[in-house]
């Protein structure tokens, strides 16, 4: 089994819609199996994160040609009710959706499909949601996070089945897959210097995604080997 790489493109088209067809393509060409956008997180038509069925439809179909996974982060309900219109395969829970909006969290869970799920913003002890289709990532919600952040990091990826990546660079997500994390998601970019949003800076170029991609598969398939020799 290798690892699932999710190129998180979310805002980084800064408000140029077609821009995400060149994100997605540049994404496939990295190794990504998963080009991940967000909904719902702003509605305006002026906003830079505008989605709207057509739209959503549009990055559907750029992900089909290109052979990468359509995904989404539903953030709030109206988000939910697009979602369902267009389909995609899996889900995935932002940390703020399940902060702000944990019956949605649950509604979307009860759909039956695999759902990943951002624990960044969580305060509770235990997991949220006990359905065995949900798959959790550990997430520090800063951005971008640092070290120092990762005081709580998991020694070994058993409970987690993921990681959701804030730090700049790319060696959270490699130390992620060498303690055993089977998916982890990085922000992507094609231009780490914008300054219209933040995420940029944390952002993986796609000669950076691609280099994760391949070490990134090593280090796991390294990790797996050592930890089935140990049982």
């Amino acid at each position: 089994m290798k690892p699932i790489f999710v190129a998180e493109i979310g805002m980084n088209a800064d408000g140029n819609f077609d821009m995400n067809y060149e994100l997605i393509r540049q994404a496939a060409w990295a190794g990504a199996d998963v080009a991940k956008f967000q909904v719902g997180w702003r509605w305006a038509k002026e906003e830079i994160n505008f989605l709207d069925e057509e739209r959503l439809r549009a990055l559907k179909k750029w992900c089909s040609q290109f052979g990468v996974e359509f995904m989404a982060s539903i953030i709030v309900p109206e988000a939910w009710a697009l979602v369902k219109k267009v389909g995609m395969d899996r889900y995935k829970i932002a940390s703020r959706t399940v902060k702000d909006y944990p019956d949605l969290c649950r509604e979307i869970i009860r759909d039956g499909r695999e759902t990943f799920v951002s624990l960044g913003m969580y305060e509770g002890k235990d997991f949220p949601f006990p359905e065995p289709n949900v798959r959790y990532l550990y997430c520090v919600s800063k951005y971008p996070a640092r070290y120092e952040d990762l005081a709580a990091f998991p020694a070994a990826f058993d409970r987690y089945f993921g990681y959701s990546d804030h730090l700049m660079g790319i060696e959270g997500c490699l130390l992620a897959l060498s303690r055993g994390a089977r998916l982890v998601e990085k922000h992507f970019t094609l231009n780490k210097t914008s300054k219209v949003i933040r995420d940029h800076s944390l952002s993986a170029t796609p000669e950076e995604f691609r280099q994760l991609v391949r070490l990134g598969g090593d280090v796991y398939a390294l990790s797996a080997a050592l930890r089935e020799r140990k049982a």
